[in-house]
């Protein structure tokens, strides 16, 4: 240990030796706590030799490093233990922990002689490796090899994360995504510091998780017909239609991406999602359910199945399970001992969101159930529901958790609460004394239009980058020791593939990761909006689709008292210039230039724009109808 510690303090005196700082630009997502640039380079050599420990953990991170580096630089890459030995890179763990640092801080130190990264756990080593090719050129993202000089700037940087909960939802239900493009979205998360994977395995339109117990859940549950166009308005399924589109995760599956996730540091917490979304299993299972009929029901393809109207959720199927039926419970249980087993996270997350109550409005069984436990509203019934469920999670040595609608009713005792229907939930929620997670909409939907609708699937709102990036897990009226952090939801109900799960999570991502492993007083929009054009570059090298959305403008029509309608454009970034044309051609800077809100020719039918940065195009062409801002207007159109 004296050996190690004095090969330590070397090697920090030669790397901190290297002179004044002086000023660089950085592009590292997320920002780190603390940053010293120094003066000079370090260049990459042919021969890179890391040096670091034997255990499990430490070769999961120099197994990652030398793949990264070997992959893009095509260099000679040898792993060595022995401390006495010149290295390119030292990957040291402290002699004495660290309290600053925690389980996942780092520090990192490149010097013109060589790279050193110190943390506590191999975890703080991992994120800082992650940081180290930031600080590479883009092409360190590339699969191929790239005959350039690697240089990374001299650096001393110190840094933790603001919260140890720093997760993305994937909804594999609504659409099924493979193992393999599960382990790329894991690769792309913990590119950015990210650690924890939401899993939404079950829904109405597909059961994703082998249950050896109750087989029907995926060869009856797994699958519906598939459609393409908008989701929530496609016709209804023919008898006769295959029921072949989806799939699903055997437990083996499961295992292997539990372990992928764990060698990068990354924990998966399944979700469940009960009483509600729950058609997938009742079309496998149809006694789960409290209405008559349900042997005739299938899972849902996407056609329109329910109302969200001011007087509540109201299903026209029955998508809930029977909250009066043993035979829920038991089917449960059986659930739950195998997901247990499955995922060594300590939580579960149980869903219990958009429950539709209708139908157990109609149910004798429910009507008797709230009689005998002298339940009065179907919030209480709920509750009852979720009460029973935390015991039966708990029971399988798990914590539970929920949507913010587990509140109503009255919460367990141990429940934690995720909070999405903005962040009221989580507040009411940790001033009860439950954990909270924080993934309200109003910041953190990826399933969200982007840009103006015109250029996006259509879904019911807008959340834009700026938006995003204003997310602050921890409100000013929450009690802040029970908020464990926050994470941002991709639904993917009109995401059909990985490419566009992608699109929809890049650079949003970038915002999120931002907000929950950064101090929130380093947070600069002026400062974080360059940083993701450079990481673009960084994403095509990576072949990581990603929505350029930052650069198209917001259209706002107003209507003057003389009825002439006119336009404001407004850029979400501060140094674009828009050309725009109303006479169907397609404007570039030899076009007139917004200056100030455009009045609308009588007689014109679209209005076309694209965005410049000086003389190089920037943004997308787009065309905007204008029935399409008449209808914004209420004065016609669509």
């Amino acid at each position: 240990m004296k050996k190690l510690s004095l090969a330590f303090s070397c090697c920090l005196v030669s790397l901190l030796s290297f002179g004044q700082a002086t000023k660089t630009t950085l592009a590292i997502i997320p920002e780190p706590v603390s940053i010293t640039t120094k003066p000079g380079q370090f260049v990459l050599p042919k021969n890179i030799t890391i040096q670091a420990g034997t255990s499990a953990e430490m070769v999961n991170v120099t197994s990652y490093l030398k793949t990264k580096l070997a992959t893009a630089t095509g260099a000679l890459v040898t792993v060595k233990s022995k401390f006495a030995v010149p290295a390119t890179i030292k990957l040291l763990l402290s002699t004495k922990t660290d309290t600053v640092l925690g389980k996942e801080g780092y520090e990192l130190w490149v010097g013109v002689k060589g790279i050193v990264i110190r943390a506590n756990e191999p975890a703080g080593l991992f994120y800082g490796v992650q940081t180290l090719m930031q600080l590479f050129p883009k092409e360190i993202e590339g699969a191929e090899v790239s005959h350039i000089k690697w240089t990374a700037p001299c650096v001393q940087i110190t840094d933790y994360p603001r919260f140890a909960w720093r997760g993305l939802m994937f909804d594999v239900s609504r659409h099924f995504f493979t193992k393999e493009e599960v382990k790329q979205y894991i690769d792309q998360m913990v590119r950015y510091k990210f650690n924890l994977l939401h899993m939404h395995l079950t829904d109405d339109e597909g059961w994703r998780i082998e249950i050896k117990s109750l087989p029907k859940l995926t060869t009856v549950g797994a699958y519906n017909v598939k459609k393409v166009g908008e989701f929530g308005s496609f016709s209804p399924p023919a008898p006769d239609e295959p029921r072949t589109y989806g799939g699903y995760y055997t437990q083996d599956d499961i295992r292997e991406l539990v372990q992928y996730g764990k060698a990068h540091f990354l924990n998966i917490m399944p979700e469940v999602d009960v009483p509600g979304h729950s058609l997938a299993a009742v079309a496998s299972y149809p006694e789960l359910s409290c209405t008559p009929g349900a042997e005739n029901y299938k899972t849902r393809s996407g056609e329109h199945m329910m109302d969200f109207g001011a007087g509540g959720i109201k299903a026209l199927v029955d998508n809930t399970l029977n909250p009066a039926s043993e035979k829920t419970y038991d089917f449960l249980d059986k659930v739950l001992t195998e997901v247990a087993q499955l995922f060594p996270f300590g939580y579960i997350h149980m869903g219990g969101d958009e429950c539709a109550k209708n139908f157990w409005e109609q149910s004798a069984d429910v009507k008797a159930l709230m009689a005998k436990e002298n339940l009065k509203t179907m919030e209480e019934v709920q509750s009852y529901f979720e009460k029973r469920l935390e015991k039966i999670v708990e029971s399988k040595g798990k914590k539970f958790m929920g949507w913010d609608e587990i509140i109503e009713g009255g919460l367990g005792p141990k429940a934690a609460v995720m909070s999405w229907r903005g962040i009221k939930g989580g507040i009411t929620a940790s001033k009860l004394g439950h954990e909270v997670v924080m993934s309200p909409t109003t910041f953190a939907y990826l399933d969200y239009m982007q840009s103006d609708r015109v250029m996006e699937p259509h879904v019911y709102a807008t959340l834009r980058l700026s938006k995003s990036y204003q997310f602050n897990p921890v409100p000013d009226s929450a009690d802040a020791k029970l908020i464990l952090g926050g994470q941002a939801n991709l639904w993917t109900e009109q995401v059909f593939t990985f490419r566009q799960a992608e699109y929809m999570t890049w650079p949003r991502g970038f915002a999120i990761a931002e907000s929950v492993w950064s101090p929130n007083e380093k947070k600069n929009w002026n400062t974080f909006y360059p940083k993701v054009e450079k990481h673009f570059a960084r994403l095509n090298e990576a072949e990581v689709k990603y929505a350029p959305s930052m650069y198209d403008p917001d259209f706002k029509p107003k209507m003057a008292v003389d009825s002439i309608m006119s336009v404001e454009l407004m850029n979400e970034i501060p140094d674009l210039t828009i050309y725009y044309s109303f006479d169907n051609s397609y404007p570039d800077r030899f076009y007139p230039k917004y200056t100030a809100p455009l009045e609308v020719p009588k007689d014109a039918t679209q209005l076309r724009v694209i965005t410049y940065r000086g003389k190089e195009p920037i943004g997308r062409m787009i065309t905007m109808p204008v029935a399409e801002l008449k209808r914004r207007l209420g004065k016609g159109g669509e």
